[in-house]
């Protein structure tokens, strides 16, 4: 059923100083976010590092956390890139544009400028059928045991074998660039080989670059073997991560135009916003009813709208897996 709401007006909620209050932006809150993103990830690389001077019983358990931390870090990666691409990670244009992709988009073949284009219509269509990002919710309510078999997929690493396969064949040409699950064939135009491998090499060339300071970094220091890690995180805690974040941002909300039914802000306590709630990013409400909000004012904006009865008590994310998995096998079938 499609509930069509209007959208209620920020300035009945807020005043316009509280408004420009809640927009200021911060570059020095930015280059902390992206700073303290980097310093998690080294200092992972550090313990692991220590951990393999040791005896198995002691490094398989860092290994295993510090793939969860690289992959909630890998993760806080792309929510800068996302704020950046709204303008609100940096007062900076030039900071938001090229330090962001750089620094944020690249390492995880990522491209900010692409991202920018593709999440603007998210907002202005969030839940429509014209959403770009409605497939990735458009599944639920699902199984319990259908949910469990997508969370496989995603620490097995199938899906994260899948995004290589699928951001290689963006990167050619062959399909529609997209970060949501609908594949979408380009036409030829005549496109050779030559071609296709010359478009593949400008696409990817700022990751591999990226990745490869990385690699370099890893190797002097000695253990190259480092960046392995890097890579499975990637492929696999970090597709986990993106899964439920996704999950709870948006699925099983009304399909309405209202932003405050459309989406869902989702309680996070520490070992989420470790994971799959980095910088703020569970304040998915507030980010929708005003997306010129950087990440550090989320809280005081969702305390105000509380106050106000604009929005709910947020569930926590265990409530949202249950929600979202909540479909029984008779109703599936």
């Amino acid at each position: 059923m499609n509930t069509q709401a209007n959208r209620r007006k920020v300035t009945d909620i807020f005043s316009r100083e509280e408004i420009r209050m809640l927009t200021e932006r911060s570059d020095l809150r930015g280059f902390a976010a992206v700073g303290w993103t980097w310093l998690v990830i080294g200092l992972s690389f550090v313990a692991l590092a220590w951990a393999s001077q040791q005896s198995l019983l002691i490094f398989l358990p860092v290994l295993l956390l510090a793939l969860c931390v690289i992959g909630g870090r890998q993760l806080s990666l792309a929510i800068l890139m996302h704020d950046a691409s709204h303008g609100t990670l940096f007062k900076s244009k030039g900071l938001n544009n090229v330090l962001a992709d750089w620094l944020c988009a690249r390492p995880i073949w990522n491209d900010l400028h692409k991202y920018r284009a593709h999440h603007v219509i998210h907002h202005t269509r969030t839940g429509q059928q014209d959403d770009p990002d409605l497939s990735l919710v458009a599944p639920f309510p699902t199984t319990r045991a259908s949910l469990a078999r997508k969370l496989l997929r995603d620490i097995s690493g199938l899906t994260g074998i899948k995004f290589f396969i699928g951001r290689f064949l963006m990167d050619a040409g062959y399909i529609k660039w997209t970060v949501a699950n609908e594949v979408v064939r380009l036409p030829d135009d005549g496109m050779t080989l030559p071609r296709r491998f010359m478009l593949l090499l400008r696409n990817a060339t700022p990751t591999l670059i990226v990745n490869g300071l990385l690699l370099a970094a890893l190797w002097a220091a000695g253990h190259a073997w480092l960046f392995l890690v890097w890579v499975v995180a990637y492929m696999t805690t970090f597709s986990v991560f993106v899964r439920i974040r996704s999950m709870a941002e948006h699925a099983c909300t009304q399909r309405s135009t209202d932003m405050f039914l459309n989406t869902r802000t989702t309680r996070a306590g520490l070992l989420a916003r470790a994971t799959v709630a980095p910088l703020n990013v569970n304040y998915h409400i507030e980010h929708h009813v005003m997306a010129s909000v950087p990440y550090f004012r989320l809280p005081l904006m969702h305390r105000l709208l509380r106050e106000r009865g604009a929005v709910p008590a947020p569930p926590g994310y265990l409530e949202v897996l249950r929600i979202v998995s909540s479909r029984t096998p008779a109703s599936a079938g």
